[in-house]
């Protein structure tokens, strides 16, 4: 395979990836950024951001992606495309292949390959994703002030966006698969205190309806079969979400739900000269702001890690580095 030796290597673009540019590229380091098989994202499926500082009209999530992107690039970060598909962190100089085809040798490493929401899988739901569709509350809940919406999931992610939807929505539908929520007891008593939220139990999405934006779900009970259509004009799904961790398995220590897990109050993982930001590593908050100022977080880690180094093991670093945290729950 080609090999090219790059000082910071950044994994993943989004308002983590790119901060992290910005700030590594505006200290020297040049950073070189390969954006992955999503550019921007989950904010390139987000019609509307009005939530994130500095952009009092709100913008569109695409175009909020691109000013980043161009930010970057004009203090010098290299933006490519193309998907880590492997790395090997054993040694140093860092190893991350690209496309199963070229491998970069970097002294740092910034992940910032984010997660991915988990969706119902319906054709309805792909097709109206972000004109109605959305899979974070905190994020989309806004547009619906006053109207109803329904939200898919029963666990604390779920509980905890129902009650927020149920502070703006004028009604908000929970829908459950099951006869019991798998929430924790504080969140359910929550839910079920809240007058505007009601639980439809034993209830699964048959179809989202609506030609250019939601307009009403189609709803199937698992015990009687019986179809019936609500009207909404949003529809939430907290099932989850998944960290695109999986090519670092093998080499960082990850949480029990996949998130690489990072040294307390900085972006430091288990390995010297890796360090973790944004979604990829947050599982409470995966919000754009949240992400942005971890990216900061990265690129300053960075630069301290590589500005201690001594020029003769910049390459070549003693391996057994872990530090105490790096011990698996």
């Amino acid at each position: 395979m080609e090999t090219e030796k790059v000082k910071v290597l950044i994994i993943g673009s989004g308002p983590a990836g790119y901060t992290a540019a910005i700030y590594a590229s505006r200290a020297g380091l040049k950073p070189v950024l390969y954006q992955g098989l999503q550019p921007g994202v989950q904010l390139t499926i987000t019609n509307d951001v009005e939530n994130y500082p500095g952009y009092p009209d709100g913008i569109n999530g695409p175009q909020m992606m691109e000013d980043f992107k161009r930010q970057a690039e004009r203090f010098g970060t290299d933006v490519r495309y193309g998907t880590a598909t492997a790395v090997d962190f054993s040694s140093k100089p860092h190893q991350v292949t690209i496309d199963d085809q070229k491998v970069i040798e970097a002294e740092a490493v910034i992940n910032s390959t984010g997660a991915s929401a988990k969706w119902l899988g319906l054709d309805s739901e792909a097709r109206l994703n972000g004109s109605g569709v959305s899979a974070c509350a905190v994020c989309d809940g806004f547009f619906y002030r006053g109207q109803d919406v329904a939200i898919v999931g029963a666990g604390d992610t779920a509980a905890e966006e129902a009650t927020y939807l149920a502070n703006l929505a004028n009604k908000v539908y929970m829908i459950v698969r099951r006869d019991e929520m798998r929430a924790s007891t504080i969140m359910q008593e929550r839910v079920l205190k809240t007058r505007n939220i009601e639980i439809l139990w034993n209830t699964v999405t048959d179809d989202i309806l609506g030609e250019h934006t939601v307009e009403g779900v189609r709803l199937k009970n698992t015990v009687t079969n019986e179809t019936r259509e609500i009207p909404v004009k949003g529809f939430f799904v907290a099932i989850g979400h998944k960290p695109n961790s999986d090519i670092f398995v093998d080499y960082l220590n990850l949480d029990e739900n996949g998130y690489i897990r990072t040294i307390p109050g900085t972006s430091k993982t288990n390995i010297n000269g890796v360090f973790a930001c944004g979604d990829v590593q947050d599982f409470t908050y995966r919000q754009a702001v949240t992400a942005a100022g971890s990216g900061c977080m990265a690129a300053l880690d960075a630069e301290r890690y590589l500005a201690a180094l001594e020029p003769e093991d910049a390459i070549e670093q003693n391996q057994d580095t872990t530090p105490s945290f790096s011990e698996k729950a």
